[in-house]
C-alpha cells in the first residue's frame, strides 16, 4: 500500500512551508494539484521537479476511484491546494475519506491554515471558537447567519474581496452594529492588514477603502448566552479599583472607560 501525504503550502510568504513539506514533495511518486500551474510556482521555486495531476472540486468525483487504486498499487502521493491545508476550504475530504476506506495511510502535516493567525491576532476569544469558512452565496446565507445569532463562540468566515462590504452588512443586520470584528486580509504576504473594531466601524472602513485581496473575518461571538469568567473578574475590578495600585496600562485602559 502507498501512503497520501497532505500537505500544507504556505499562504503567503513562501518562507512559511516546513523543511518536512519540502522534503514528502521531494520525495512524493506523484502530486495532486488544486491548480497545477500555482502548485507549479512553488515547486520552481524550491527546485522540485516531480509529476503533477489536477485535483480540484470540479473533477474529484471522477478521478478519486483512479487515485485511489494507484495508492493501493504502492504509490506515494502528496495532496497540495493553491495555498494553505487541503480540506480547510479546499479540496481534499473526499479523497481522504475513500483512502481510509481503502485502508491506505494518510498523513497530514501540520502547517499554513489562513484563520489561525487571523484568529490569534483578532484580540477575541480564540480558546472556543467555530470555523464557518465561505457562507452560501446566496440561497441559505441569511439562514444560516440568523442560526449563529446566539453562538457565543468567536465566529471565523472566508470572503472574498467583492463580497466582503456586503458580508458586513449582513452581519450588522443580524448580530447588530456593536459586535466586535476583527476583519484580516492577505495574511503572511508584503500587505498583510488587520482591522479591528465594531461591524459598524470596519464596515466604514471598507466602504472607504476598496477591499482588495483575500479576507479571514473574525466576529466575536454573542454574549447573551451567560457571562464568563473574564467578565465576572472584570465586574470585581470595577468595585474595587485603587488608582494608586494601576500599571500605566491600566490607567490608560480604564481612562478610555472613563472609569478613572
Amino acid at each position: 500500500m502507498g501512503t497520501l501525504y497532505v500537505v500544507p503550502t504556505p499562504v503567503g510568504n513562501l518562507e512559511d512551508i516546513t523543511m518536512r513539506a519540502l522534503r514528502v514533495l521531494r520525495e512524493a511518486d506523484l502530486i495532486l494539484a488544486e491548480d497545477t500551474r500555482t502548485s507549479g510556482n512553488l515547486l520552481r521555486h524550491f527546485d522540485i521537479h516531480r509529476p503533477m495531476l489536477s485535483f480540484h472540486k470540479f473533477n474529484e468525483h471522477q478521478v478519486v476511484t483512479g487515485i485511489v487504486d494507484r495508492l493501493c498499487g504502492g504509490e506515494t502521493m502528496a495532496l497540495v491546494s493553491d495555498a494553505g491545508t487541503p480540506g480547510i476550504s479546499d479540496p481534499g475530504y473526499l479523497l481522504v475519506r475513500e483512502a481510509i476506506r481503502a485502508d491506505v495511510e494518510v498523513i497530514t502535516l501540520p502547517g499554513a491554515t489562513a484563520f489561525v493567525p487571523a484568529l490569534v491576532s483578532s484580540g477575541l476569544p480564540c480558546d472556543k471558537f467555530c470555523f464557518e469558512g465561505f457562507l452560501p452565496q446566496k440561497k441559505g446565507r441569511l439562514t444560516r447567519l440568523q442560526e449563529l445569532k446566539g453562538e457565543a463562540r468567536t465566529m471565523i468566515f472566508y470572503e472574498s474581496p467583492h463580497r466582503v462590504v456586503k458580508a458586513l452588512e449582513q452581519f450588522i443586520e443580524v448580530f447588530g452594529p456593536e459586535r466586535p470584528t476583527s476583519v484580516c486580509r492577505e495574511i503572511s504576504k508584503v500587505h498583510e492588514q488587520s482591522v479591528r473594531g465594531t461591524l459598524a466601524e470596519v464596515l466604514a472602513h471598507f466602504t472607504q477603502e476598496e477591499p482588495r485581496g483575500e479576507f479571514v473575518i473574525i466576529v466575536g461571538g454573542s454574549k447573551d448566552e451567560g457571562s464568563t469568567e473574564t467578565d465576572t473578574e472584570t465586574e470585581n475590578t470595577e468595585e474595587t479599583v485603587n488608582p494608586r495600585k494601576l500599571s500605566k496600562y491600566q490607567r490608560k485602559q480604564l481612562e478610555k472607560e472613563n472609569r478613572l
